[in-house]
């Protein structure tokens, strides 16, 4: 007897809500029913499941890979920062006082890492003696803590995270602003060319720059719900942090100078770019360059032929595990429905289907997790089409997004132009004549912040909120 494709209440449980209909909704599902998280009992946390951090250190590996080849090495330093070494740079501390959550004892207190800069520079002021030390190119993957009280979104918006954070070290300015150029590039190297998600690089205002950085820089992506995600920071910190830890070196002139240094990170939100950019009303769907399994081999099986489908399902396993990550769903208490259900709903970029028929044509059908294509192929010919095809699908979600992004992008040409484009869920395109007061009048109006000033300014207008001249031209949207 044929095993069914089962229609039961169980079985056809996926995703309740439409994605164009209501974005955070089906985001909360997607996230919860794809096993890529849960919510924590601790308000604010989350917990992280196998498959979601399966992608994570996917997206780890890559970045990992990138750092260490330009030469970057990783530390660990304490999750507890003496609430002194906070103190020591006012707007830094401002800047997180209010997210920082603390412990104390009997001697001091102390912040839980709300970022690492002051007990990482308290170190380098100790460790660097000579130009012979510089640059120090340290790099840290950990966990932060921000006491946020606004609501919790998974991978978004959380007490609690995991990043990557580096620290460097140079002798001059020109050397720090090509390390920060160069982080900024792999970010962008990593968003695109692994998550598939485009972004838009440049600079941040002075409203919108991290805490006591001399300039901070940004990818900015803008996800289908007409948001802005600030998907990583790379920022000069200048020498402020120097004067304030006393971090210098004896040059090679025999006279001790102050170092310049940068910072930068991204986070767990990445996945939730992942998420929101690719994911349809069936669940998630996960480039194959950081999917936890490219392949997953699901068999349509009659009891008479069972033996013979998994011998043809787990010799094809063995041959494809040789380049990708592949299972093969071995499990008899489901039907192949529910699988097929299952698999699409944790993105799993490919599905291949075998059954008798297709053992005795030896062949294959092979299952689009993009576009739902679903093809006939010979098993002989099986690794050379997913290789084909998962090279095909990292490109084709990306032109899909940057195609989706563009066409959520608009010029504005006066403010009141800003302010239906924006209500309208647009990012908007508009000078700006630098001044802060025109910068607040528009946060104040619309709710969108300057997201990110391009580095190509090759235009000149007037700004669209005062009419002054003005020759930079900047993004404005609402932002997670």
């Amino acid at each position: 007897m044929a095993e069914k494709v089962s229609k039961s209440k169980k079985e056809t449980q996926g995703i309740t809500v439409k994605k164009s209909e209501d974005m955070s909704e089906w985001y909360n599902e997607v996230v919860l029913k794809s096993g890529m998280a849960d919510f924590a009992p601790i308000g604010g946390c989350m917990i992280i499941r196998p498959h979601g951090y399966a992608v994570w250190e996917r997206i780890h590996a890559a970045l990992d890979r990138m750092l260490k080849e330009s030469g970057h090495k990783n530390a660990y330093f304490p999750m507890f920062i003496p609430e002194r070494f906070l103190k020591k740079e006012a707007d830094h501390f401002e800047g997180f006082n209010p997210e920082v959550a603390w412990v104390e004892d009997e001697n001091e207190r102390y912040a839980v890492r709300p970022t690492s800069e002051t007990i990482i520079y308290d170190a380098y002021s100790k460790w660097l003696r000579s130009w012979r030390d510089l640059p120090i190119l340290l790099n840290q993957w950990c966990n932060i803590v921000r006491w946020e009280t606004k609501v919790t979104k998974i991978f978004l918006r959380t007490r609690e995270f995991l990043w990557q954070e580096g620290h460097t070290v140079h002798a001059t300015e020109d050397e720090a602003d090509e390390e920060v150029m160069k982080i900024l590039d792999f970010y962008e190297k990593l968003a695109e060319d692994y998550l598939a998600v485009p972004v838009i690089k440049g600079r941040k205002s002075e409203a919108e720059k991290f805490a006591g950085a001399y300039y901070t820089t940004a990818i900015e992506s803008l996800m289908p719900d007409g948001k802005s995600l600030q998907m990583g920071t790379s920022h000069n910190l200048g020498q402020h942090f120097s004067k304030v830890f006393d971090i210098k070196y004896l040059d090679k002139d025999g006279k001790y100078k102050r170092v310049w240094q940068t910072s930068w990170g991204v986070s767990t939100r990445l996945i939730g770019s992942v998420i929101m950019t690719h994911g349809d009303d069936r669940g998630l769907v996960l480039p194959p360059r950081i999917a936890p399994i490219h392949v997953v081999i699901v068999p349509i099986i009659f009891d008479r032929d069972r033996k013979k489908v998994f011998d043809e399902c787990e010799k094809l396993r063995k041959l494809l595990s040789r380049k990708w990550e592949v299972h093969f769903d071995s499990r008899d208490s489901y039907s192949a429905g529910w699988k097929f259900n299952e698999w699409e709903m944790k993105g799993v970029p490919v599905r291949i289907e075998i059954g008798p028929k297709d053992v005795a044509k030896k062949q294959a059908v092979m299952v689009l997790r993009d576009t739902g294509e679903k093809k006939s192929v010979k098993m002989k010919e099986l690794p050379k089409a997913i290789d084909e095809e998962l090279e095909a699908m990292q490109k084709r979600l990306l032109d899909k997004a940057r195609k989706v992004m563009n066409s959520s992008m608009v010029e504005a040409k006066t403010y009141n132009d800003v302010k239906v484009s924006v209500a309208e869920k647009k990012m908007v395109h508009a000078f700006w004549c630098g001044d802060p007061g025109c910068e607040e009048a528009v946060k104040n109006d619309t709710a969108a912040t300057i997201r990110v000033i391009p580095f190509e300014q090759k235009e000149k207008g007037k700004c669209i909120v005062c009419g002054k001249k003005a020759d930079t031209k900047v993004y404005f949207a609402r932002a997670y």
